[in-house]
């Protein structure tokens, strides 16, 4: 059995990456603001930190590359 179709599947999914993110770029970047300043001070960044920009991120690009009814 040929893990080829794997490959494939995976090659589809980031052949659409560029327009998701092109279609999510303000959830992408409220989520990068949030990384850079939970990053910048002295403390270290905490798991869940910019958890509600994660989700609107990833509500966004589940949005956008979902497959149009019809």
């Amino acid at each position: 059995m040929s893990g080829r179709g794997v490959w494939l599947r995976a090659r589809a999914r980031l052949r659409r990456f560029p327009a998701a993110l092109a279609a999510c770029g303000d959830q992408a970047a409220a989520y990068g603001r949030c990384v850079a300043a939970a990053a910048a001070g002295p403390a270290e960044l905490r798991r869940d930190a910019c958890l509600e920009e994660f989700q609107a991120l990833r509500e966004c690009f589940a949005r956008a590359v979902r497959p149009c009814p019809g």
